[in-house]
């Protein structure tokens, strides 16, 4: 049996702190993958991964680090549409910073419309909003997110 592993997208990951505090209740390996160095707490199942500030590095990094993983035992978070596609398709459980998962029913759509707001900006000179500021209510939902996850691969079997 593996442990169940989290590969954080954290570049711009808002519940880092939240991830730390549930994969230590777990006893989850955390890897914190990013272009730039982040503090990380003193826990040796936590390390920081420092990747090259090339284009999708970081992704290229989680998303193979996902496929190396045995099935069932990972967990990826982020914001990236592609990324989480590709996470997916390797087999890991993906989730979005608000709690959202992505699965592998819901990725198509969110790749289409990834395009389609992408087509919709261009056409709008950088007039426009972006996403809803991150509140309360969504660091809340991706704990509980977080925590069905994790619970739920240690039904199938991984240890937590």
């Amino acid at each position: 049996m593996s442990p169940v592993t989290i590969l954080i997208d954290a570049d711009a990951c808002p519940v880092k702190d939240e991830i730390y505090r549930v994969a230590d209740r777990y006893r989850a390996e955390v890897r914190v993958v990013s272009n730039a160095p982040f503090r990380i707490p003193d826990n040796p199942r936590i390390k920081r991964v420092v990747v090259s500030d090339g284009f999708d590095a970081a992704d290229d990094w989680i998303a193979e680090a996902a496929e190396a993983l045995p099935p069932k035992t990972c967990v990826v978070i982020t914001a990236d549409i592609l990324l989480a596609d590709r996470c997916l398709k390797a087999g890991a459980q993906v989730l979005k910073h608000n709690g959202e998962a992505f699965t592998a029913a819901s990725i198509g759509g969110a790749i289409a419309t990834r395009a389609i707001m992408a087509d919709l900006r261009a056409g709008m000179d950088g007039v426009g909003g972006g996403p809803a500021p991150f509140s309360k209510a969504d660091r809340s939902r991706f704990l509980q997110a977080l925590d069905r996850v994790l619970v739920g691969l240690g039904d199938e079997g991984s240890i937590l």
